[in-house]
């Protein structure tokens, strides 16, 4: 409440929950309409159409991306993608699949170019003392948006049109628009309010930043193995009829047990001092979610399966507040770089799980839980092993001046 007392972060706090609110909203609404006007597969082609280009901008993108990083940019990606929105029932009725594929690149291209350029404008935006609240903010409204999009979006399609549906989706983005530009018209922050012009030398390359700091690579690379692991929440509702026997009614439960202990840690994971050696707590934070993954193998009743998902759900907060805490140390160029690196590769691991998670869950669920939640402490384990062994790295101020020249 205290943060949200500064206009500065009111603003960005107002257009992040409604961008997320929107993406959230959008992904519930095209996934069902494809779905029932053209089944599974057409499903699986839109989420991977809508993640190629984070794949793509990720790896390749660096100056496109660099481009967009100011406000008044991201405002206007935002009011991009309230168009796409708005036309995705006429790509619909025009061109069917390949129209809403066509739409689900375009709005995967904006998201590439929003999300990480947004994540390095938190920052910038309170005193370091406070960076860490500010992420922890950001990612309680986050939980929160991403929650109630899709119940949104059921309660609005029983209720309305689905034409209805996409206009109003626009209009999340419209205002979040309006309230970037608002906080442009007020803000003075230099190092992100201005396209960087210069020569593409000046900006950083991932493998510069990478090999210059080993634990941040770990740490990204983790992150890749973990949501790698955690696809196999998909197999959940095989899982509960093969093992407990159980429904819908106990899926939904699960889930809401997930996202009450997401929202209950999230002060806490905001608040905490975490250790100096970030890297290192990240990568034990995902051993101990893999632990808990594997968990769910032993469930035997629907308590024991909400205990585990409360489990499962507090240890997320502590995961991404610690990662973004450790990016928001570096230079703005290397904070937006590394932020997009990590998005190309938690959106490529989660769609090679796609290839892999399936199969595996059909064959034994039980089992899918058991390898995917060893397979991740093994490999978080690993990581926070060898960080732990190289200790902390070099002062921040040494490492922007060490990046910045390279």
């Amino acid at each position: 409440m205290r943060l949200l007392r500064q206009r500065r972060v009111l603003a960005l706090w107002g257009a992040q929950s409604l961008s997320v609110f929107g993406d959230r909203l959008y992904a519930m609404a095209i996934m069902w309409i494809v779905w029932q006007e053209s089944g599974a597969a057409a499903m699986g082609l839109v989420a991977i159409a809508e993640s190629v280009p984070y794949i793509v901008l990720g790896t390749v993108g660096r100056q496109v991306v660099a481009r967009f990083a100011s406000l008044r940019s991201l405002a206007a990606v935002d009011v991009g993608r309230a168009l796409l929105v708005a036309a995705l029932p006429l790509a619909w009725d025009a061109f069917g699949v390949p129209g809403m594929l066509a739409c689900a690149v375009l709005l995967g291209v904006s998201g590439a170019l929003f999300d990480p350029n947004l994540g390095a404008l938190v920052p910038e935006l309170v005193d370091e003392r406070d960076v860490q609240a500010v992420v922890g903010l950001m990612d309680l409204t986050g939980r929160i948006a991403r929650i109630a999009g899709p119940g949104a979006a059921g309660l609005l399609l029983a209720v309305v049109p689905q034409r209805s549906l996409f206009w109003f989706d626009g209009m999340t983005f419209l205002a979040s628009a309006v309230a970037l530009l608002a906080l442009a018209s007020r803000t003075v922050l230099p190092a992100l309010d201005r396209h960087e012009s210069g020569p593409a030398g000046d900006r950083p390359r991932a493998r510069v930043l990478l090999r210059a700091r080993p634990d941040t690579a770990v740490a990204i690379g983790v992150h890749g193995a973990g949501i790698f692991a955690h696809a196999v929440a998909l197999a959940l509702p095989a899982f509960l009829a093969a093992r407990l026997d159980a429904g819908a009614a106990a899926y939904g439960a699960a889930l809401a047990a997930t996202g009450a202990g997401a929202l209950v840690a999230n002060g806490f994971a905001g608040n905490l001092r975490l250790p100096e050696n970030r890297p290192a707590f990240y990568c034990g934070v995902w051993a101990a979610s893999g632990a808990v993954l594997a968990s769910v193998a032993l469930v035997d009743s629907l308590s024991s399966l909400l205990i585990v998902s409360v489990l499962l759900g507090v240890v997320n907060p502590f995961l991404q507040v610690a990662l973004s805490t450790h990016l928001a140390a570096f230079p703005r160029p290397a904070r937006l770089r590394l932020m997009s690196v990590d998005l190309t590769v938690i959106r490529t691991a989660g769609t090679a799980s796609m290839l892999v998670i399936p199969g595996l869950a059909e064959e034994d669920p039980v089992v899918a839980f058991a390898l995917s939640g060893v397979a991740l402490v093994l490999v978080a384990g690993a990581g926070a092993a060898l960080l732990v062994r190289r200790g902390v790295g070099a002062p921040d101020e040494e490492r922007a001046k060490v990046l910045v020249r390279d």
